[in-house]
């Protein structure tokens, strides 16, 4: 018997573009009672990494092949098994890791060897892959540092941070989500104003804070409750829909509701999820996110309860048994961007180790 590890160090998540790198170990345990004639021979093993991809019958039409399909690296293995290590480049045109209501991409190392006179095997370590999509030409000559030198230190020659295309990207990530810009909305109904909102940004990462602010006090229409939900919206492109304007798929990721009558401001925080997708657009898909809001109206005046002067017994307020009101809502198109990969590990599904037997 052949015992086959394969670990993933650095973690189960990767930017597409990045090195992946495994660590493979061939043990034979044999025990002390064991002779030579007792060892193992491997005969041979390989690894690739392949991307898998699912389509729902009833949401997506596909041509004749099917609807799940596996699709792998065009060049051979580099797996070198007396150097116990496998190493090679994600992808850079291909999907991110997504499972989703339509469509699910699946990535995976898939290990084969076998032991001579024995049956093949596989070993699977799935690992999820971040794509970095939409983002800006760089504002900047190619042959400057992004991020800022220390001025205290010594530059020596090669000492210079290294600017490699993963690590640009990652840089020019963390410029684009920390630029703020003041975006100032104004909610109105067919009746008038109800509040003014203020948003700081509208490209965050994983694992970032959308914060907004509402200011009531500047409307006319009394504002009863509001919601802000976060939503991605899949939609599944026009020649591969199963019927002819086949509705969107929307799925929430958090949701913050408040009473607000007689609030003369107010604030929400809503958490992006470290486990969630970016954003991203193929052939057959495309993942959208946005920010949902639901307010609830009232078509007349609500009087504000008056605390009187000097006031020495205690005075009991009671909400309106009946009030009318009106309800409408809102979307507020944003874009997600993938995080560090490091950061986006500590909440995988996957270990990144995976062990069999041969």
């Amino acid at each position: 018997m052949i015992e086959v590890v394969a670990s993933m160090a650095r973690g189960p998540v990767f930017l597409a573009g990045e090195v992946l790198e495994c660590l493979i170990t061939f043990t034979n345990p044999m025990s002390h009672l064991s002779t030579s004639a007792s060892s193992e021979m491997l005969a041979w093993a390989s690894a690739q990494i392949h991307c898998q991809f699912h389509a729902s019958e009833s949401r997506v039409a596909l041509p004749a092949q099917g609807t799940k399909q596996d699709v792998q690296a065009e060049s051979d293995t580099v797996l070198i098994p007396s150097k116990d290590s496998y190493s090679e480049v994600v992808p850079t045109d291909g999907p991110p890791s997504f499972r989703g209501q339509a469509v699910k991409y699946v990535y995976k190392l898939t290990i084969g060897c076998q032991r001579v006179n024995s049956p093949i095997k596989l070993l699977r370590v799935p690992f999820r892959v971040l794509v970095l999509h939409g983002m800006p030409e760089p504002p900047f000559p190619q042959d400057e540092e992004v991020a800022p030198s220390n001025p205290f230190l010594e530059e020596e020659e090669g000492s210079r941070r290294d600017t490699r295309p993963l690590e640009r990207a990652l840089d020019m990530l963390m410029i684009t989500t920390s630029r703020r810009c003041p975006y100032m909305f104004n909610i109105t109904n067919m009746r008038g104003k109800v509040a003014k909102f203020c948003i700081f940004k509208t490209v965050y990462r994983l694992g970032e804070d959308i914060i907004g602010t509402f200011t009531f006090s500047e409307g006319d229409i009394p504002c009863l409750q509001y919601s802000v939900s976060l939503q991605s919206e899949e939609e599944v492109q026009e020649q591969y829909q199963r019927c002819p304007g086949q509705a969107v798929s929307v799925t929430g990721h958090g949701r913050h509701l408040e009473s607000c009558l007689h609030t003369a401001s107010s604030h929400f925080s809503l958490p992006v999820p470290l486990n969630v997708t970016p954003g991203f657009t193929t052939d057959i898909v495309t993942l959208r996110w946005r920010l949902h809001f639901e307010f609830v109206t009232a078509r007349e005046p609500v009087e504000a309860p008056v605390v009187l002067q000097n006031q020495s017994e205690v005075t009991v307020w009671t909400g309106a048994e009946h009030v009318d009101v009106d309800t409408f809502s809102w979307d507020l198109p944003i874009k997600v961007l993938p995080t560090n990969p490091t950061l986006a590990s500590y909440v995988s599904q996957f270990t990144g180790t995976n062990s069999i037997n041969i």
